[in-house]
């Protein structure tokens, strides 16, 4: 027995070491906008040193050669000067993010995200309150980063009132909306984002390369209910028996939506089935106005190339019916003023945006990615590493990296240039790849020693249970975080070997 003692000690000696080697490592590394500034100075002397090597390639797609150039050449500093303004304008993550975000976040401003998620929490069976949990933060994850300070507290106080341990149930709700960030019913912001990010980087390898918005819909459609089965699981089985159970004085009664908000909340939905039923009129039927003009197909009709704007009018026509009826829109000066205030909110990817587009600029106009991922590509085939054990070498890289670099658009703005063309020469589809990104980048997440909202996390722990530090919170959610990225692993070796589409017309090869 006490063998046994000690060599579980030792293990947790082992485990606070790597951990804190991680957040040390992680601490030192600096901000996003920073980070993309350096990367731009390093690529600019590389590209020097690549030009004067003269090293060129074929191109795959236009079956030419094309040599590295030299950012810091005349031409080069020419380009930078004249095309800085350009990058940033149209850096296609740019309007899609901006525009998601008038509409969501003018549903968060008006208060008709929370007021859904309270109802869906409301009067949920002990049973399966920790699918419920888990199910609701997956979902909630549409409000982005509001998302984070609503659910898992709202999931600890209902686990309160319903006797159980609240740290299970804040651990559960943290799972849903951080290791389950990019899955979701709906399309929501980090697809847009992603998504614009992807098509600039793919279009290197093929100018006629697209990735929209609702390209990974089918894939993480599926992913919100293996998730919240997988993370409700884990948490009456792994997390809450790990807890114990818990004998704190402290006691709550989950409060119900008042009269007020019943109302505002049922013909809100009556609203939104009403859009939706006119949305149908208009995209189902053979020659209906949204299908396409030439040939009648769903896929390249204009329903999905507008799949933003219309989503922007979704939800700007539900907040507004909601805001009217809360009486938090009075005047023709309400719904602007929030909507800039969800802007507001926003200002700090609008500032990272800026030098992640100048990054992805140079890293195109260069050609040092085009050089990277032909090379890369034929030595991953010279060595027999091709078809899913690349993608998923690609995807358990990515689970490392997002530990140390939390914002999801930057780190994915860094390894786009570099893998995606390589994994495009392998035949893999650009949305494929930006799912193998997206589930390591998701899953990890809880696990990440220099995530923003640690202090907050924390604070939590220790109002019920005074003890807690940095590895309660990290041996609490590390279950979460390893399942979920081996069960996503998974899924997306069953969608590659079944050949199943990812989204509407997308395949994984």
């Amino acid at each position: 027995m006490a063998n046994g003692a000690t060599s579980l000690e030792t293990d947790l000696q082992k485990q606070k070491g790597i951990l804190k080697w991680i957040e040390t490592v992680g601490n030192k590394l600096p901000h996003p906008f920073m980070l993309f500034i350096i990367l731009c100075g390093v690529l600019m002397v590389v590209s020097a040193i690549l030009s004067a090597m003269n090293l060129s390639v074929i191109h795959p797609g236009k079956g030419e050669a094309v040599a590295v150039k030299n950012l810091l050449s005349q031409e080069g500093i020419h380009w930078i000067l004249t095309n800085m303004l350009k990058n940033f304008v149209e850096f296609p993550a740019l309007g899609l993010v901006l525009a998601m975000t008038l509409g969501i976040g003018l549903a968060e401003k008006v208060g008709l995200l929370t007021t859904v998620l309270r109802k869906m929490m409301s009067r949920v069976p002990t049973s399966i309150v920790s699918y419920a949990v888990v199910f609701v933060g997956v979902l909630g994850n549409l409000a982005s980063d509001a998302s984070m300070v609503i659910i898992p507290p709202l999931g600890g106080l209902v686990f309160l009132a319903m006797g159980r341990h609240p740290i299970a149930g804040f651990a559960a709700g943290m799972a849903g909306v951080s290791s389950g960030f990019t899955a979701n019913l709906f399309i929501a912001g980090t697809d847009a984002l992603l998504s614009g990010i992807s098509t600039s980087v793919a279009k290197t390898i093929d100018p006629s390369a697209h990735v929209t918005p609702v390209d990974n819909w089918f894939f993480m459609s599926a992913s919100v209910f293996i998730l919240a089965f997988i993370g409700g699981w884990i948490t009456d089985k792994v997390i809450e028996p790990r807890l114990g159970t818990f004998t704190g004085d402290t006691s709550v009664s989950f409060d119900e939506l008042s009269p007020q908000e019943n109302k505002a909340l049922r013909i809100t939905g009556i609203v939104a089935i009403i859009f939706v039923a006119i949305l149908a009129v208009l995209v189902v039927p053979e020659g209906s106005l949204l299908r396409d003009p030439e040939t009648g197909g769903f896929l390249t009709s204009p329903f999905l190339k507008g799949i933003i704007p219309i989503i922007l009018l979704f939800f700007v026509t539900l907040s507004f019916v909601y805001g009217k009826l809360m009486g938090l829109i009075k005047t023709s000066k309400d719904m602007p003023h929030y909507m800039s205030e969800a802007i507001k909110d926003m200002s700090g990817f609008i500032v990272l945006a800026f030098t992640a587009a100048q990054f992805i600029a140079f890293f195109n106009w260069s050609n040092i990615g085009i050089l990277m991922a032909v090379n890369g590509a034929d030595f991953m085939k010279s060595i027999g590493l091709t078809g899913l054990p690349i993608v998923i070498a690609f995807t358990l890289f990515t689970g490392v990296c997002s530990l140390f670099i939390t914002s999801g658009s930057a780190l994915w703005a860094i390894l786009a240039p570099v893998f995606m063309p390589m994994l495009m020469l392998l035949d893999y589809s650009p949305a494929f790849i930006q799912v193998a990104y997206r589930i390591a980048d998701s899953a990890t997440n809880t696990i990440s020693p220099v995530n923003p909202y640690l202090p907050l996390i924390l604070a939590f722990y220790q109002k019920y249970n005074k003890q807690a530090g940095m590895g309660t919170i990290f041996a609490t959610m590390t279950p979460y975080a390893i399942v979920f990225l081996v069960v996503w692993i998974i899924q997306m070796a069953i969608w590659y070997f079944l050949d199943l589409p990812v989204g509407p017309g997308v395949y994984p090869r």
